[in-house]
């Protein structure tokens, strides 16, 4: 088989997948869509090395494609519909759910957390961790890193201090919701990681925020 028509067959799988999948998200592909061409591609570099001759590397590479777009499209589209329950589930609407196509993050600020130097979870905000637990009570096959972040403001070994409380009161909201501890892991970054300027107040407070990472494990 050449290599043209190997690519007929790999595009003729995609195209297939890609009627199937659910309406492109944020205007643009979706993840199921995203997915698919992700696993073509993974899928037919893998079985094309596998045979010596090159009639049946095409043919492998071939079948790997489509194999693959299969896969992705799965996994994508998994990710789709978790990510669009949980937003859905969340009353806060400052809670952010990011589909970054290989894992969802969900960005909650920590004035809606914590007051200010606590580690104590408001009442308001259990509420919305609960509804995060339930989500992955849902979709157990996923492993959860709960990433207490603060500003530069405090000394370095305070900042790590109150990231790790931070991280472990989630985490242990989490697992008080039925989330199995084997599948969290709690750590605090401090202000190692920000995402904007600590210059002023408004950069300040989209740092100090607790991100729970949702990494499907299947």
């Amino acid at each position: 088989m050449t290599l043209r028509a190997t690519t007929i067959l790999a595009a003729s799988g995609l195209l297939v997948l890609t009627a199937c999948a659910d309406p492109a998200m944020n205007g643009g592909m979706s993840r199921t869509q995203q997915g698919a061409l992700a696993g073509a591609a993974v899928g037919a570099v893998l079985a094309g090395t596998r045979d010596d001759d090159s009639s049946g590397r095409s043919r492998d590479a071939a079948r790997g494609a489509i194999v693959g777009a299969a896969v992705g499209a799965v996994a994508g589209n998994m990710l789709d519909r978790q990510a669009q329950a949980l937003q859905q589930s969340l009353t806060n609407p400052n809670i952010r759910v990011v589909n970054h196509g290989s894992y969802l993050q969900v960005v909650m600020p920590d004035g809606i957390l914590f007051a200010t130097g606590s580690a104590a979870v408001s009442g308001p905000a259990q509420q919305d961790l609960y509804a995060v637990a339930r989500n992955l009570n849902q979709y157990p096959n996923s492993r959860v890193e709960v990433v207490g972040h603060t500003d530069s403001t405090g000394t370095p070994a305070i900042n790590r201090d109150l990231s790790q409380r931070r991280a472990q009161s989630v985490a242990g909201i989490l697992a008080a919701a039925g989330v199995a501890p084997s599948r969290l892991t709690a750590i605090g970054v401090a202000d190692t990681q920000p995402v904007a300027s600590n210059a002023t107040e408004a950069g300040r407070a989209q740092n100090r925020r607790v991100e729970i990472l949702i990494r499907p494990t299947q």
